[in-house]
């Protein structure tokens, strides 16, 4: 089973709007090393960041950040270490369209 070292995804979503940002394809695995959200605006905005397992809607239990703030300017990086199965989802949410989220990883398959 071969391992494959990569970026999973990255994204600048629309503001207030849930985004797929990563899905496990089928017949693989993963592991999400690490995420980082960069706030490309001079003002605070907040993040969330879910894990959908299967790929089904967001419900509470999912996220791993939620509304979390970031300064002006600022980046936020984090080891996370999540291991995700076939048609598992992360979505991102930005509180306005200035963040860019990117997410680090490896495939197994």
């Amino acid at each position: 089973m071969p391992t494959v070292y990569k970026t999973l995804g990255q994204s600048s979503p629309a503001a207030t709007t849930e985004t797929d940002l990563y899905t496990v394809p089928a017949a693989t695995s993963a592991v999400a090393s690490s995420v980082i959200v960069c706030n490309r605006s001079a003002v605070l905005s907040t993040f969330r960041i879910s894990i959908a397992v299967g790929g089904l809607a967001t419900t509470n239990k999912d996220y791993i950040y939620y509304d979390l703030p970031i300064g002006a300017n600022d980046t936020f990086i984090a080891t996370i270490g999540v291991t995700l199965a076939t048609t598992d989802k992360v979505r991102v949410y930005a509180s306005n369209t200035n963040l860019s989220f990117s997410l680090y990883g490896s495939e197994i398959s």
